[in-house]
């Protein structure tokens, strides 16, 4: 038998043996080279990178009198959008961005050690509650601060692991539920200094979020499960 390729080129037909050991060559060079997992400690190092950039800026904001401030989210205004991308990183005070900080290392870190997807999972919640929150903001207000994505990472987690039903995914919801159940509250518009708009949106976000990233893992599964039993 012979072979002819694309380019009309015909020569002795490959047997099986140099098929096979084609195969087998293939398998031992990646054995040769196995693709490392992140630690994970490597996996939560850009979750404190993060928070030290929020601290930095509200070091510098407090040097400048609360003038960074004025890039948060104004609710409807074109140069309110700007907010989307850096009210996150802006908050009113210490104490406020306190209350952000713990939060954000204890749920940023759980998303990025049980799914290795924080950065794709935080700039989806990220702008998506900010679009929500400039669209459904109450007008003439200022809304600043990491609340929101706080909210995003909690309903995240929780949803992720109703959908995914993987014990770490549980797990990680048990602890979400226990350390910051009570955040639930602050959906609600009781507070007129509290942008409730902000959290709701987050959680949105998050939940979203989980769906996508779920059904996407999904397909990447049953992608490699077809592959292997080809």
């Amino acid at each position: 038998m012979t072979w002819r390729d694309d380019m009309g080129l015909t020569g002795p037909a490959p047997t099986t043996e140099h098929r096979d050991s084609g195969r087998s060559l293939f398998r031992r060079g990646g054995d040769l080279a196995p693709r490392e997992r992140p630690s994970a400690l490597a996996r939560a190092k850009p979750v404190l990178g993060l928070v030290v950039v929020m601290w930095v800026l509200e070091i510098l904001d407090i040097v400048l009198r609360g003038a960074l401030d004025r890039f948060g989210i104004r609710p409807l205004e074109a140069e309110g959008l700007v907010g989307v991308l850096a009210s996150p990183l802006l908050h009113g005070s210490i104490p406020h961005l306190i209350s952000n900080t713990g939060a954000l290392l204890v749920l940023g870190s759980l998303i990025a050690w049980i799914t290795g997807r924080w950065w794709l999972i935080t700039a989806g919640i990220w702008v998506l509650s900010g679009l929500g929150t400039w669209l459904i903001g109450g007008p003439g207000t200022l809304h600043i601060g990491a609340s929101g994505v706080v909210y995003g990472y909690a309903a995240f987690l929780v949803t992720y692991a109703i959908l995914s039903r993987r014990i770490l995914a549980l797990l990680a919801a048990v602890v979400t539920v226990a350390l910051y159940g009570g955040i639930v509250f602050g959906l609600l518009p009781v507070n007129p200094h509290i942008s409730w708009q902000g959290h709701l949106m987050g959680a949105a976000a998050g939940i979203l979020v989980a769906f996508l990233d779920t059904r996407q893992a999904r397909q990447d599964r049953q992608e490699r499960t077809r592959g292997r039993l080809r």
